[in-house]
């Protein structure tokens, strides 16, 4: 694939979130449900959020296994999806831990003038019309010294969907003191199974 062709992406299909609910956590990186893929998102987890206890918004939550595993760690977590049976299931999940978790567009969370240390967002960013005008938004839900950990990808080699990398530093730059990135296709234990597609975490301080 030549590299014009790999920075080519589509737009993100129209989904039935509702729909996908109950079958939502069978993939395993979506419902953490085997220990070794856990562990291995609750390892990364740990190294990107702050080491004390922090506010996290955690965007297009789904059935909330990052929200899960971001309480174990002692964060206090609001989730945010639009579907009502993602959110449930979310709810559900985190029964007893300090979280909320809200019914709600990610692009524009229904949380007020609240205010976060961490926004965290895990495959959303790409199915959105506008990234540049959402992370604008997302910034301005951030304390001083906040973070963004945003965990994207891009996916297929026909019609390949997402977002690279390099398009989504080069949007953060203007929003962040610090922007890292950590490459996750060479880690089999995070999804489940070995990846060849681009997958990656930002990590961008402001």
């Amino acid at each position: 694939m030549t590299n014009r062709k790999r920075h080519t992406v589509t737009a993100a299909p129209e989904v039935d979130w509702n729909a996908r609910a109950d079958a939502f956590d069978d993939e395993p990186d979506h419902g953490l449900r085997d220990p070794g893929v856990r562990a291995a998102w609750a390892a990364r987890l740990r190294a990107w959020l702050p080491g004390h206890p922090a506010e996290v918004l955690d965007l297009g939550c789904g059935t909330g296994s990052l929200s899960l595993l971001a309480a174990e760690q002692r964060h206090r977590v609001t989730g945010v999806d639009r579907s009502p049976a993602m959110a449930g299931r979310a709810r559900a999940k985190l029964a007893g831990r300090d979280a909320e978790i809200l019914c709600g567009d990610a692009a524009s969370p229904p949380v007020g003038d609240r205010r976060f240390d961490v926004v965290l967002v895990r495959h959303v960013l790409w199915t959105l019309p506008d990234p540049a005008r959402v992370l604008r938004h997302w910034r301005g839900l951030l304390r001083p010294a906040g973070r963004f950990v945003l965990t994207e990808g891009v996916w297929g080699t026909v019609t390949p969907v997402g977002i690279p990398a390099e398009r989504l530093t080069a949007l953060l730059r203007p929003l962040a003191a610090d922007v890292r990135v950590e490459r996750l296709s060479g880690d089999p234990q995070l999804w489940g199974k070995t990846v060849t597609d681009e997958r990656y975490t930002v990590v961008a301080t402001v």
